[in-house]
């Protein structure tokens, strides 16, 4: 049996903080405002496992009003998502992660991306695609103000023995 499960997340761009994406820490003099670490790219992920079977948003889990989530690290709330799929019998099959950022460059940490998350999900990294886009400078994302990511997974039962 397959599921599929999609989600779009965006963080505002502010200066003092760390920027990270996909569990990677780029050198920038601008980071992404959030209550938890704020990597955009691991709360798209996230949210669309926890989509592909109905369990809630990441707020259900990791509500960002609490003291317990302050700072969290998002590749902890990536694995435990992802935790939650496979207690209900499920594994990845792919996902599918497009970034959208004006400024920041994706390429030169692409492959850095993949395998991070690839690391954190326990699968080969053929099964992440990480591709990346700006906004034509048009909107929030096009003026630099924030940094959007869009995941699609597609996960699957897995086989009985």
């Amino acid at each position: 049996m397959l599921r599929i499960g999609h989600a779009w997340d965006v963080h505002k761009l502010v200066e003092n903080r760390k920027l990270i994406l996909g569990g990677v820490e780029v050198d920038s003099k601008v980071g992404l405002l959030g209550h938890s670490d704020a990597d955009v790219v691991l709360h798209a992920v996230a949210e669309a496992l926890l989509g592909s079977l109905a369990l809630g948003d990441l707020g259900t889990f990791y509500p960002d009003n609490s003291d317990s989530t302050l700072g969290m690290d998002s590749k902890i709330i990536l694995k435990e998502c992802y935790e939650r799929v496979k207690e209900k019998g499920y594994r990845l099959n792919n996902l599918d992660l497009t970034i959208y950022s004006q400024y920041i460059k994706i390429s030169p940490i692409r492959l850095d991306i993949q395998n991070s998350i690839a690391k954190i999900l326990e699968v080969a990294p053929d099964l992440v695609s990480i591709k990346a886009t700006t906004y034509e400078k048009m909107g929030f994302i096009g003026r630099g103000e924030a940094i959007a990511a869009e995941a699609v997974v597609l996960i699957e039962r897995k086989k009985e023995v």
